[in-house]
């Protein structure tokens, strides 16, 4: 194989024996009429079923297929993450692996890919039940658009086209595949939106669940945090800080007030408590703010890493 290819297409794969080889003839018949140079990267997930077997079969027949097996189920944003480390294209392609996405859309995002550095898929005309499936998808990715300020229909859709660029310079953890185009917003990349065909499931078992929707919102909070606050740390935790520092302050001022202006008792009064506690509150934001901006200043020198990405520019002198 090239070291440098045209594309490479990222699928992991979990227990998908049924659709492995309907998927991969798809695939190459409509990259072959493409006349690009591509590579299929296979994940396999941990599958214990006979998928590492077909897998297998399928990169001895074509060296354009590249597998790499894990050794026990890590989970999609892992497995996509190791697909970005190995893949050698110039764009890099993400589908799932279950034939729900149409292999003939690929074209279509790579078309948009000559114009924009992220192009993700959009299932309009989604084939999932309603109540389980599509509703929670459009409040989800309602949310997420708003929080992120990314505003996409289809954050769920894997069938995605990125720059090497863009996927090269992001670690992904937890639930976070998903949420790609948002973490590169804060590069400037240009991002699209192409509908693509949705296709019921045919063979297998869905794995997802309805308790990924948890995972989920917990990692849209870190995301949101990285976007706006990941090299500020002090300004959302100072925030908080100085809120809670001043409301306690209020409460003690007015309860010091009524003591020496009225000589109350306020020894036994709850609200006395909640004032000591807001402002040692306060205090202890501040301070992890401050830490946390140490940390990141100690992240940055050390790895000599800047905060910001250039698209173009002169050399350095």
């Amino acid at each position: 194989m090239k070291e440098n290819l045209d594309v490479s297409i990222v699928i992991p794969v979990y227990n998908e024996e049924e659709n492995i080889s309907l998927l991969y003839s798809e695939i190459k018949a409509a990259m072959d009429k493409t006349g690009a140079d591509y590579e299929i990267v296979f994940v396999d997930d941990g599958s214990t079923d006979r998928t590492g077997g077909l897998l297998s079969a399928l990169q001895e027949k074509d060296k354009r297929v590249v597998v790499i097996n894990f050794r026990r189920n890590f989970g999609q944003t892992a497995a996509m993450s190791a697909g970005f480390d190995y893949a050698k294209g110039n764009v890099i392609v993400t589908m799932d692996g279950d034939m729900q996405n149409d292999p003939n859309d690929i074209v279509k995002l790579l078309e948009k890919a000559k114009e924009y550095d992220v192009v993700s898929g959009w299932r309009k005309e989604r084939k999932d039940p309603f109540i389980s499936r599509r509703l929670p998808s459009m409040i989800a990715n309602w949310i997420i658009s708003k929080v992120t300020g990314v505003e996409l229909h289809d954050y769920g859709c894997t069938l995605k086209a990125y720059r090497k660029e863009v996927v090269k310079n992001i670690r992904l953890y937890g639930e976070m595949h998903r949420f790609i185009p948002a973490i590169a917003s804060w590069m400037g990349v240009r991002i699209a939106e192409v509908e693509t065909n949705h296709r019921s499931r045919k063979f297998g078992k869905s794995k997802y669940g309805i308790s990924r929707t948890i995972r989920v919102v917990l990692d849209l909070i870190t995301v949101k945090f990285l976007l706006s606050f990941s090299t500020r740390p002090i300004q959302i935790f100072g925030l908080f800080g100085v809120l809670s520092g001043t409301a306690g302050i209020l409460i003690t001022g007015y309860l010091s007030y009524l003591k020496l202006a009225h000589n109350v008792n306020i020894g036994s009064r709850p609200l006395l408590l909640l004032g000591v506690l807001l402002i040692l509150l306060g205090v202890q934001l501040i301070i992890m703010g401050l830490l946390g901006e140490m940390m990141v200043r100690i992240y940055y020198e050390t790895q000599d890493k800047p905060i910001y990405v250039i698209r173009k520019g002169a050399d350095k002198k």
